[in-house]
């Protein structure tokens, strides 16, 4: 087992934990990977999450207008100085 002891800093207004190289190669991890993190009792889980490529369609479908505000323009009225 990798294992280390670490500090929680000040990040922003966020905590955070630097992961040293060891561990991230211990556990597959890389930069920009999206991971899922859980609390069970006192435990952090940190888990990775498998990327998804997804095609435009599938993409389209999740598309939500009521989550996601719609349309992006409105289609009511002049916004700038356009001459139709």
């Amino acid at each position: 087992m990798t294992e280390t002891v670490l500090e929680i800093k000040h990040w922003g207004n966020n905590l955070g934990v630097r992961l040293p190289a060891a561990i991230a190669r211990a556990a597959d991890l890389h930069a920009d990977q999206r991971v899922r993190i859980t609390v069970e009792g006192e435990r952090i889980i940190i888990t990775p999450l498998q990327e998804e490529h997804l095609s435009l369609q599938q993409r389209l479908t999740r598309f939500d207008p009521d989550r996601h505000g719609g349309e992006a323009m409105a289609e009511s009225g002049y916004i700038g100085a356009e001459l139709w």
